[in-house]
């Protein structure tokens, strides 16, 4: 037999074994921690130049996931959820792996925020959104939550104020190639029947992007847990 073994996570864990990327401050010494997911076609390293950008000289740990091939599920979040299995949900259990490892070295939930920029923001959204309790926040850099449709009643929680104020940040273009502005207003009806005290910027004819406006917002949030 010929080949690299494939690992117990090629199947249904696509993103299982791909490393977890830090910087900032150490989760020893660190007051808050910032969760940060890639875009498509991105890398870890790059969303944590993003995260190092947001806390500035603040005593913060940056925790980066990384996707196998860069791409944390194949076609559009748009798509039918199944359409983006196995993907979507092993990126997912990334994200809530680097969210846990905040915690167990003693930075509380309610001082780690979790964001992303493109893919990236729809699987922060959206594991925000399924995994509700109060965390430190929630940045939504040009996404939105996953699925062919978003319903209020689909999250399970709704109505529970389970996010509990969460701070949140959600900033996109109102001309987004991958990202309908419609899409955005979803996400933030969502995010607000869980219980979260969302902050949503449209930006006239920006592009898929993160412009200046959203890191000072963001930063700001981030000041307030560290």
């Amino acid at each position: 037999m010929t080949g690299r073994d494939p690992g117990p996570h090629a199947g249904d864990d696509p993103h299982g074994d791909e490393p977890l990327v830090t910087a900032g401050a150490s989760l020893d010494d660190a007051a808050a921690a910032l969760v940060l997911v890639h875009g498509r076609g991105a890398t870890a390293r790059s969303v944590v130049d993003l995260g190092e950008r947001l806390a500035g000289d603040r005593e913060v740990a940056i925790l980066a996931p990384a996707a196998a091939g860069n791409t944390w599920y194949p076609n559009s979040f748009l798509a039918p959820v199944a359409d983006n299995e196995p993907g979507r949900s092993s990126g997912l259990r990334a994200v809530g792996a680097a969210a846990d490892r905040a915690v167990d070295a003693g930075i509380a939930r309610d001082r780690v925020l979790v964001g992303g920029f493109s893919q990236g923001a729809c699987l922060a959204s959206e594991f925000v959104a399924r995994n509700p309790t109060r965390y430190g926040g929630l940045a939504v850099f040009s996404g939105g939550l996953i699925g062919e449709t978003v319903a209020v009643d689909g999250y399970l929680a709704a109505g529970d104020d389970p996010l509990a104020g969460t701070p949140t940040f959600v900033g996109c273009s109102d001309v987004d190639p991958h990202i309908p502005e419609e899409r955005v207003h979803e996400t933030t009806d969502v995010l607000e029947a869980l219980g979260a005290d969302v902050d949503e910027r449209i930006y006239e004819g920006m592009g898929h992007g993160i412009n200046d406006d959203e890191v000072a917002a963001v930063s700001e949030l981030v000041a307030s847990l560290a």
